[in-house]
């Protein structure tokens, strides 16, 4: 039985590790039967991605060019509804400023890693394909994870 039908990737501003993060799980999951978005917590317009994280992307075969970042809502959340932060000071956050906030996670915490994931800004591309890897590898553990709850 699925859990979850969707998986909400939130970060700070909605515009670099969330919309990454849902790009790669969207590419990734198997038979589709999960769905990924992206969300910020500070989005005070639909701003688009990082430009050094679709310019990286994009030479892994992920297109981010027409991405717009929107701002979690109490309506984004629901228990069919995973919502992945990137660090636990977000999870807390989340709980704290949302009465619906159910199903909230960190990324590592989720995919029972240690330490948070690290936000790029700043970073050359070089540090944004170091990045895209260590975010790839983590989506892929965060997946294997809820296909291992789904044979529970």
């Amino acid at each position: 039985m699925i859990k979850y039908q969707k998986v909400m990737f939130v970060s700070e501003s909605g515009t670099t590790e969330a919309p990454l993060a849902a790009e790669i799980f969207n590419r990734d999951i198997p038979e589709k039967q999960y769905q990924a978005e992206a969300r910020g917590l500070v989005v005070l317009f639909p701003e688009p991605a990082n430009p050094k994280i679709v310019a990286i992307a994009k030479s892994r075969g992920i297109d981010l060019e027409n991405f717009k970042a929107r701002e979690l809502m109490e309506s984004d959340f629901g228990a069919d509804t995973l919502v992945l932060v990137m660090t636990e000071k977000q999870k807390i956050r989340v709980y704290s400023d949302y009465k619906e906030a159910i199903n909230v996670f960190s990324m590592t915490e989720f995919a029972e890693e240690a330490g948070e994931v690290h936000n790029p800004y700043g970073d050359d591309l070089q540090g944004y394909g170091a990045f895209f890897e260590s975010m790839e590898v983590l989506v892929q553990k965060i997946i294997y994870k809820l296909y291992k709850e789904e044979d529970r």
